[in-house]
């Protein structure tokens, strides 16, 4: 792999936080512009208040063209019109404390109240001041999370089983090179990382080598291949699923270190080929796929009290045992009794 400070660029890992701002995207959470609005105003009005309450307290110090005292509404029409910067002039401060106080208290609220009232700027600044904080945080705590590379209908399809699994949206970092795609991604929650995953530095800006898995759902079979290898690289023992278009590549796949490999479109075909003849069987495989309702396939630990006892008469519909890390079928001999440390790969009913 060509290294990128060959060409005279700092690789992305090196990069400072604030660099990586437009590349990593850290999602937060939407709230109303009206609620923006509301927020800013009240804002306003709180230092409209303060500043009135300045004014009013040192009222002694200041002059108006009728010759008396200041009142309450006073302090609050020289505050208006002093942070709004009309200055009628019909109310100046005389004495040296009141200027005092107009100068360290006034002038800041002034220049705040200002502020607030061109607060699209200031709202484009805090939000990359933002950034950079959740980049920097993220980058400190991101662990055991799971790295999907590609997010087009494959990547999607595999983010939504794993939401629908339980997996919460900060857990799951998507990688691509399509800003649109990669917008839609961070609309659902998801952090992402824009550029090719071929490259290390991009694989370890999102994390793989602290990630528990990485999934692979490339376009090219060529791409998944680099990739997968370059993940293996990164984490030996981040577990690796990857989805490739033809079959001849799958041993190319597990060379590179993919723990497993799915063939999107000898799938497809099988399921087109059942579909002809036996469709209901077609709606059940999709009900079992769809983790929001129905059926589901689900894995969990062997209970104490199943232990010795056959996977065929538990009340659970098992489907198979994995033991050792092997995945072996419901009516094989060697799992006629259940194991500590089994786990069972069962039916389980899905409520919305």
């Amino acid at each position: 792999m060509f290294d990128d400070r060959l060409h005279g660029r700092r690789r992305l890992t090196e990069r400072p936080d604030y660099a990586l701002v437009g590349i990593l995207r850290i999602p937060e959470i939407q709230i109303s512009p009206w609620v923006s609005l509301a927020r800013r105003v009240v804002f306003a009005i709180a230092l409209l208040v303060g500043a009135t309450a300045v004014v009013y307290l040192g009222r002694s110090g200041y002059h108006d063209n009728r010759g008396g005292e200041l009142t309450l509404l006073d302090a609050a029409y020289y505050s208006t019109v002093s942070l709004s910067t009309t200055g009628y002039g019909d109310i100046i401060p005389v004495t040296e404390q009141a200027r005092l106080v107009n100068t360290i208290v006034i002038t800041p609220l002034r220049v705040l109240f200002l502020i607030v009232l061109v607060g699209t700027t200031l709202q484009v600044l805090t939000e990359r001041s933002r950034q950079v904080f959740k980049i920097q945080r993220w980058r400190n705590r991101v662990r055991n999370h799971t790295v999907v590379v590609g997010y087009g209908t494959k990547g999607r399809t595999a983010v939504d089983a794993m939401l629908g699994d339980g997996v919460q949206p900060a857990d799951i970092v998507v990688v691509d090179t399509d800003p649109a795609v990669l917008e839609a991604a961070g609309n659902a929650g998801l952090v992402t990382v824009h550029g090719s995953a071929t490259q290390s530095d991009v694989q370890r800006l999102a994390g793989v080598q602290h990630a528990m898995a990485v999934v692979v759902a490339a376009n090219r079979d060529d791409t998944a291949v680099l990739v997968t290898l370059t993940a293996r690289e990164i984490n030996p023992k981040a577990k690796i699923v990857a989805s490739i278009r033809e079959a001849e590549n799958t041993h190319l796949l597990r060379q590179s270190g993919a723990d497993s490999v799915v063939v999107s479109s000898e799938t497809a075909g099988r399921l087109l080929g059942i579909a002809t003849t036996t469709p209901s069987v077609v709606d059940m495989i999709e009900d079992l796929l769809t983790p929001e309702a129905g059926f589901a396939i689900a894995e969990r630990e062997v209970d104490s009290d199943e232990v010795g006892g056959s996977p065929r008469h538990l009340r659970d519909i098992v489907l198979g045992v994995v033991r050792g890390g092997t995945l072996v079928r419901v009516d094989e001999p060697e799992v006629d009794a259940l194991e500590v440390g089994d786990k069972l790969l069962y039916i389980r009913r899905v409520h919305k």
